[in-house]
């Protein structure tokens, strides 16, 4: 369900760092939002340095975009924002000040995975079950 893309320059974050911030975000992202682990896709983006910027100036932030289906608690969505962002900082060595994360969100409609509409927050089980998933 949830989509996450981590963003940084080239040669920032060694494969070992990208598995690890990978399950990281996996593991807080199920236990904030309560789905299955499985259902959490990381997608790791790195443009050549030179097509980095921050301030307008070349730059190595890690930015990290996650999207969320809209109805979930907004103190939920802040406390995810902020433990990914310590995750980030923890697993990669990347500055805090380096570090960005922005969660979207969109209607669970607006989105379809497997073929089927998501389910709103909070009506995961039944969707898994139609699925023969629960």
């Amino acid at each position: 369900m949830p989509v996450y893309t981590c963003t940084a320059p080239q040669g920032t974050l060694s494969s070992e760092s990208k598995a690890s911030l990978a399950a990281e975000i996996t593991r807080i992202h199920a236990a904030v939002n309560h789905v299955p682990p499985a259902y959490v896709n990381v997608i790791f983006s790195e443009p050549p340095s030179e097509n980095v910027f921050a301030g307008g100036v070349p730059g190595a932030p890690l930015i990290i975009t996650g999207w969320a289906r809209r109805g979930h608690p907004q103190e939920d969505t802040t406390r995810l924002a902020l433990e990914l962002s310590a995750a980030a900082v923890r697993v990669t060595g990347v500055g805090e000040s380096h570090v960005m994360v922005v969660i979207e969100d969109s209607p669970a409609r607006s989105a379809v995975e497997g073929g089927r509409v998501l389910p709103e927050p909070g009506e995961e089980k039944a969707w898994l079950a139609r699925r023969g998933e629960a």
